[in-house]
C-alpha cells in the first residue's frame, strides 16, 4: 500500500503504521517505504510520515539523512504544521554531521511568524544541546531571543530550554521577569509548571527574605509583637519593617489564581512556590488547594501527602482545620495510609490528641498488618511528644500485648521499650508483664527488645532476668541472629550484676556463641568474654566492664521520617525519594541585601518617541496602555475606568482592544494600533469609523473661526500640564480646564466661556446647546458639564471676551447628520459608597487610610478614575508632610493630592486622587509617605468602577448590540433571588456592581444598561432577560471580553443575593 500510486491507499497505510506505533509494535522495517513518501503533496499524509520519522529517525539515521534536503524544503512550507514537523524530525536525527544544518533551522524557526513553529524551535534547542554541548553559546542567543517572545504558546517551551541549557544565566530572565509573571495564567499547564519552578529559584536569588523578624504582618513570629518583653523591643521591631519588593508581590499575586488549576502539578508547583517564597502568614492560602488534590488518584495523593507531611512538621496550624481530610479510609492503599498516619501524628497536640488516639485505636484493629504496626509507632510518637498522654498511651500499648496478632504485639513491645527508656523507674511492672509474655512472642525484633529491657533494667527485676536467660540458653541455637546478640548482652550484664546465679549460664552461652555460624555473634562473644571474665590476658579493660555495658543510655527520640526532607525543594523528585536526584538544583538562601531591582525595568516609552509631535497626552497614554495591556493579557482582568476620554481614548481604544491577543497576532495588532493612532492624532474620536466625518466637521469649524487663535496656542501647554499632573504638581484648575480643551478645540473654549460668564444663568443655555456637540465628542463635553456641577473653573474667565454669543449660536447650528447620536454620558444615577482599607493603623504606625470610588468624573484628567482617600491620624502625636511617594511601575499615571503639611492626633482629612488604570483591574501600587516613614499601599478597582454611565434609546442600544456579537458577546443563564424580581430592585443591584446608565425599555421582562470604559471608551452593554420562575439570561456585549467575563461574574453574584 505504501508503494501504491493512489494517495488514499498510502494515507490508509500510514494510519495503520502509526496505529502500530501507538500500540508499541516495532515498525522500523517499513522505514525505507515510509521515507519515500516524505515529499508527498498531500498534507495529511506528510504529517503522518513526519510522526513516523520522529519515532524512528534516531534508529535509522543513514536512511533519514537521505531525505534531509526534503526537510530543509519543508522548513519553508506555507503550512505551519509542516514547518514545525520538519524541524522536529530534523532535530530527532542525532548525527553530529548535521549540527550546522540544525542550528540554522533553529535560528530560522525562532524568527518564524507562527508561534507554534517558534515553540517547536525551543524544543529543538534541548535536543541539539544534548547532541553537541559545544553549541551552547549560539543556543543561548536563540533562547535570549525567544524569551522576549510575547506568545503564551512559546513561553513554557523556551523556559524549559533555558532550564536545560543555561539554568545559571539568571541575567537573561531579568528583563522578561514581569512579562513571564503576567503571561503565566495563559500559558499551557506544563509550561506553567516549568516557569513557576524557574521563577521560584529566581526569586530566591533576587529578593530578601520575607521571614525576617521585623516583617510586617508576620503572624507566625509571635514574639515580635504579642510576647515582646518590653516596649523598647516593640519599637525596635516596628522601626525596621520589611517591605516586600513589588516584583516579589507580583509573582505571588499572579500565581495565586493557579491554585484553582485542574492540573495537580500546577497546584503543587504554586504550593511549593508559596512555601518557599511567601511571608509565613500568606502560606495558608495553599492549604485548601492541597487538601482538594487528595480526592485525586492514589499516585497524586502519594506525592501531595509527602509534601503535606513535610509542611506539617514545621507548621501544624496550616492543616489542623482539615484534620478530618487525613483520616484513613479502608479503600486507601498501605503507602497512602502510612502517610496520612504520619500527618495525623505531626498535627497532634494537647487539644486534639484525644480525637487522634480514638482514631488510632480503630487503625490498630486493621487487617493491614503493616499499617497496624505503623499505627503503634505513631502512638509511641504521640506519647513522647505530648507528656500528658504518655501514661495513657503506655497502658494502651500494654493492653495490645495480649492481642492475637503477632505483628501488633511485636510492634507494641518495640515501642514500649522505647517509651520505658524515658522513665524506667516507674514501670518495673510492665517489664515483668512483658517477661511473662516472652514465651508466646515469636517475632525476632520483639524478643530482642524484651531481652534488651531485661538486661538494661536487670537490677529492677533480679528474680525474673536470670530465669529468662535460662530459657534462652535452651533455645539459643534456634534463635535469629538479632535475638542471639541480645542474649549474649543479657548474659554479660547479669554476670556483672548477679554472677552467683548466672556465672555458669553465661559461660554456656558464650561457648555456644563461640562456634556460631554468624561471624558477628562469634566476634561479639570473644569480645564479651575478654571484657567480663578476668584473666591474665584481659588487661585494663576488665576494670571498666560495668561502665561499658551498664552505662546510662539516652532515651531514643521518636522523630518523623520527614523531619530532614525540607532540605530539598518541595514537589521535586529529590524530596520524594529523600536523596539528591541527578539534575536537582538546590534553592539558594535568601540574599542579605536585595540585588538592584532596576535590572527588571523594561523601557516601554522608547517605541513611542516618534509620536511626540502629537497632542501631549497621546504619548502618555500609549506607554501606560502598553504596561497595562501585558497585565490584562495575563490576569484576565480587563477593567474599564473613569468618566471620559479625549486624546487618551483615541490612542488607547486601539491599544486596549488588542491587548488580549498574544504572539504573532499581538504584533500585527500593534501595527494596526499605530496606524489608528496616527489617523486619530489631533482629534478625539471614540472609534476609528468616525475619524473621517470628524475631520469634515473640523474643517467646517475652521471656516467659522478664522479669527480665533486660542486652540493652537493651547496645544503646547497641554503637554506640559499633563506632565505636571502626572507628577502631582500641576494646579488642579489648570489641569481640569486645559486637558479637555486640547482635544475638543474650539467647541470646548466656547463652552468654557459660556460657563465661566455666569454659572446659574448660562448653564440652562449651554446644556441644550451642547447636545449636537455631544454627538461628536460625547465624552469631552459631558465631563466639562459635569465638572461645572460641583467645581467651577475660574481660570478661564479672562477669555470670555474672545468668543461672542453669536459664535455659540453659529456652532449650535452645525448639522452633523452623518454621525450617530447613540451615546450621551450621564451623571451616575446610583452611588453606593463601598469603602476599602488602604492602610491599617497598625501597619501605618498610627496613620490609617481608607478609600472609595465616588463615581464622579475625574477633575484632573477625563481618562482617570476619581478616588477619594480618607486619612486618619490614630497616633498620639501629629503627622507631618503626608504625600504620595514612588509608584510602581514608574509609568503609572496618578494625580497625587497636595502634600498635607500636618495632621493632628485623632484628626481626619479627605483628599481626592486620580488614577489612570488603563481599563484594567490591575492594582495601582504606590507609597504613602509621612516625614519619617514610607508605607507601600495599593488601590485595586472593582471592574464596575471603571465604567461611566451612558444614556441611549432602546433602538440605539439594539443597534450597538448588533455590532458587538460573536466573540464580543458573553452571556450566562443565572438564577435570581426571588426578592430581585422587580425592575427597581434589579436596577439597584446592577448599579451597585457597575457604574452604568439605565436604558428605558418598553418590555417588562427586559432590562438594559449602557456604559463606556474610561480609558479606551469602549462600549459596554448589559442586558437582562427574565425567563420563567427565577431564571434569567444575562448578556454583556463589549470588545473587552476579559472584562465582560469579570463583570458577568460580579453581576451574577449580586443578582443571586436576596
Amino acid at each position: 500500500m505504501l508503494e501504491s500510486n493512489k494517495e488514499s491507499l498510502k494515507l490508509e497505510a500510514m494510519k495503520r503504521v502509526v496505529g502500530l506505533i501507538a500500540k508499541g509494535k516495532n515498525s522500523s522495517e517499513l522505514f525505507p517505504a515510509v521515507v519515500k513518501n516524505v515529499a508527498s503533496k498531500n498534507i495529511e499524509l506528510k504529517k503522518l510520515v513526519y510522526v513516523y520519522l520522529v519515532r524512528y529517525a534516531e534508529e535509522q539515521q543513514d536512511l533519514a539523512l537521505l531525505s534531509i534536503s526534503t526537510f530543509q524544503r519543508a522548513l519553508k512550507d506555507p503550512n505551519q504544521f509542516i514547518r514545525a514537523s520538519a524541524l522536529r524530525v530534523l532535530s530527532s536525527i542525532r548525527v553530529p554531521i548535521i549540527v550546522p544544518i540544525m542550528m540554522l533551522a533553529i535560528k530560522e524557526a525562532a524568527a518564524d511568524l507562527s508561534p507554534y513553529v517558534r515553540k517547536t524551535s525551543a524544543h529543538a534547542i534541548q535536543k541539539l544541546y544534548s547532541l553537541d554541548p559545544e553549541q551552547k553559546e549560539q543556543l543561548i542567543e536563540v533562547i535570549e531571543k525567544l524569551l522576549k517572545d510575547k506568545s503564551t504558546l512559546v513561553a513554557g517551551s523556551v523556559v524549559m530550554a533555558f532550564e536545560e541549557v543555561c539554568p545559571d544565566r539568571i541575567d537573561l530572565i531579568h528583563k522578561n521577569y514581569r512579562k513571564l509573571c503576567n503571561l503565566l495564567v495563559d500559558v499551557e499547564e506544563w509550561g506553567q509548571v516549568v516557569i513557576i519552578s524557574m521563577l521560584t529559584r529566581y526569586a530566591r536569588t533576587q529578593f530578601t527574605s520575607p521571614w525576617k523578624e521585623g516583617a510586617v504582618f508576620d503572624e507566625n513570629n509571635d514574639k515580635t509583637f504579642y510576647e515582646s518583653d518590653s516596649e523598647e523591643r516593640k519599637e525596635q521591631t516596628e522601626a525596621k519593617p520589611y517591605v516586600m519588593d513589588p516584583d516579589h508581590r507580583l509573582l505571588l499575586r499572579n500565581t495565586k489564581p493557579l491554585l484553582q488549576s485542574r492540573n495537580t502539578a500546577v497546584v503543587m508547583c504554586v504550593a511549593q512556590l508559596y512555601w518557599h517564597l511567601a511571608p509565613k502568614h500568606e502560606v495558608n492560602i495553599v492549604t485548601k488547594s492541597l487538601v482538594r488534590l487528595l480526592r485525586s488518584h492514589r499516585e497524586v495523593q502519594y506525592i501531595v501527602l509527602q509534601n503535606i507531611a513535610t509542611m506539617s512538621i514545621q507548621r501544624k496550624g496550616m492543616f489542623e482545620p482539615f484534620m478530618k481530610s487525613f483520616y484513613v479510609r479502608s479503600t486507601d492503599a498501605t503507602h497512602i495510609k502510612t502517610l496520612k498516619l504520619e500527618i495525623l501524628t505531626n498535627l497532634a497536640n494537647e487539644a486534639n490528641i484525644s480525637t487522634i488516639l480514638r482514631e488510632f485505636q480503630t487503625y490498630v484493629k486493621s487487617q493491614d498488618k503493616a499499617f497496624a504496626a505503623a499505627t503503634i509507632q505513631a502512638i509511641g510518637r504521640c506519647a513522647t511528644n505530648i507528656s500528658e498522654v504518655t501514661d495513657t498511651c503506655l497502658n494502651g500499648l500494654v493492653l495490645l500485648l495480649s492481642n492475637r496478632d503477632e505483628t501488633v504485639v511485636a510492634e507494641s513491645v518495640v515501642v514500649i521499650k522505647k517509651l520505658l527508656q524515658t522513665q524506667p523507674t516507674q514501670h518495673s511492672e510492665i517489664i515483668k508483664h512483658m517477661a511473662k509474655l516472652f514465651d508466646n512472642i515469636t517475632v525476632p525484633m520483639a524478643r530482642a527488645s524484651i531481652l534488651w529491657l531485661m538486661g538494661e533494667y536487670c537490677e529492677r527485676v533480679p528474680k525474673i532476668a536470670p530465669d529468662v536467660l535460662r530459657k534462652m540458653a535452651k533455645t539459643f541455637t534456634a534463635e535469629e541472629d538479632i535475638v542471639k546478640l541480645q542474649t549474649v548482652n543479657l548474659a554479660a550484664k547479669l554476670y556483672l550484676t548477679n554472677s552467683k546465679q548466672t556465672k555458669l549460664l553465661t559461660q554456656y552461652i558464650l561457648n555456644l556463641g563461640k562456634y556460631d555460624q554468624n561471624y558477628d555473634i562469634r566476634d561479639r562473644t570473644r569480645f564479651i568474654r575478654q571484657l567480663i571474665v578476668p584473666s591474665e590476658k584481659s588487661g585494663a579493660l576488665n576494670k571498666y566492664a560495668r561502665r561499658i555495658l551498664l552505662a546510662p543510655k539516652p532515651a531514643p527520640v521518636l522523630e518523623s521520617a520527614f523531619k530532614d526532607r525540607d532540605r530539598f525543594q518541595l514537589g521535586t523528585l529529590s524530596h520524594s525519594l529523600n536523596i539528591k536526584a541527578s539534575g536537582y538544583q538546590e534553592l539558594s538562601d535568601w540574599p542579605a541585601v536585595a540585588p538592584d531591582q532596576s535590572v527588571r525595568n523594561v523601557e516601554v516609552i522608547e517605541p513611542v518617541k516618534e509620536w511626540v509631535p502629537l497632542v501631549g497626552k497621546t504619548k502618555k497614554s500609549k506607554s501606560e496602555d502598553k504596561f497595562y495591556s501585558d497585565d490584562e493579557e495575563e490576569k484576565e482582568e480587563d477593567g474599564s475606568e473613569s468618566s471620559g476620554s479625549e486624546d487618551t481614548s483615541s490612542s488607547s481604544s486601539g491599544g486596549s482592544s488588542s491587548s488580549e491577543e498574544s504572539g504573532s497576532e499581538s504584533e500585527e495588532e500593534s501595527s494596526k494600533e499605530s496606524e489608528k493612532t496616527s489617523s486619530d492624532s489631533g482629534q478625539s474620536s471614540s472609534g476609528s469609523e468616525k475619524s473621517s466625518s470628524e475631520s469634515e466637521s473640523e474643517q467646517k469649524k475652521k471656516k467659522k473661526k478664522k479669527t480665533k487663535k486660542a486652540p493652537p496656542k493651547k496645544n503646547k501647554p497641554t503637554a506640559a500640564d499633563s506632565d505636571s499632573d502626572e507628577n502631582g504638581n500641576g494646579p488642579v484648575a489648570q489641569a481640569s480646564s486645559s486637558s479637555p480643551e486640547s482635544s475638543s478645540g474650539s467647541e470646548t473654549d466656547s463652552e468654557d466661556d459660556s460657563d465661566s460668564d455666569s454659572h446659574t444663568a448660562q448653564k440652562k443655555k449651554s446644556e441644550p446647546k451642547s447636545k449636537p456637540k455631544v454627538e461628536v465628542k460625547s465624552k469631552k463635553e459631558v465631563s466639562l458639564l459635569d465638572l461645572d456641577d460641583f467645581s467651577p473653573a475660574p481660570t478661564n474667565t479672562p477669555k470670555s471676551s474672545v468668543v461672542s454669543p453669536s459664535l455659540l449660536s453659529d456652532l449650535e447650528g452645525l448639522s452633523l447628520s452623518n454621525i450617530s447620536s447613540t451615546m450621551q454620558v450621564t451623571t451616575p444615577s446610583f452611588g453606593p459608597v463601598k469603602t476599602y482599607e488602604l492602610l491599617h493603623h497598625m501597619t501605618g504606625k498610627g496613620l490609617s487610610a481608607k478609600y472609595h470610588f465616588p463615581r464622579q468624573p475625574c477633575l484632573y484628567q477625563p481618562s482617570m478614575v476619581a478616588v477619594q482617600v480618607t486619612l486618619t491620624n490614630g497616633s498620639d502625636h501629629s503627622l507631618e508632610e503626608i504625600h504620595i511617594g514612588d509608584r510602581n511601575p514608574a509609568s503609572l499615571n496618578i494625580h497625587c493630592f497636595n502634600t498635607i503639611e500636618r495632621l493632628e492626633p485623632e484628626a481626619s482629612v479627605t483628599v481626592s486622587m486620580g488614577i489612570d488604570f488603563s481599563d484594567s483591574t490591575q492594582a495601582a501600587n504606590f507609597q504613602l509617605c509621612t516625614k519619617e516613614d514610607q508605607f507601600s499601599v495599593s488601590i485595586q478597582p472593582a471592574v464596575g468602577e471603571l465604567l461611566m454611565p451612558s444614556s441611549m434609546t432602546e433602538q440605539d442600544f439594539c443597534k450597538e448590540q448588533g455590532k458587538l456579537l460573536g466573540m464580543n458577546e458573553t452571556s450566562a443563564t443565572i438564577t435570581m433571588a426571588t426578592a430581585n424580581a422587580s425592575r427597581q430592585v434589579i436596577s439597584k443591584q446592577v448599579l451597585s456592581v457597575a457604574n452604568v446608565g439605565v436604558v428605558t425599555s418598553g418590555q417588562n421582562d427586559f432590562h438594559r444598561f449602557a456604559g463606556r470604559t474610561v480609558s479606551s471608551s469602549a462600549v459596554v452593554l448589559v442586558s437582562l432577560e427574565q425567563k420563567e420562575a427565577s431564571a434569567a439570561l444575562l448578556t454583556i456585549n463589549t470588545e473587552k471580553s476579559v472584562m465582560a467575563s469579570m463583570l458577568l461574574r460580579d453581576l451574577k453574584q449580586a443578582l443571586a443575593q436576596a
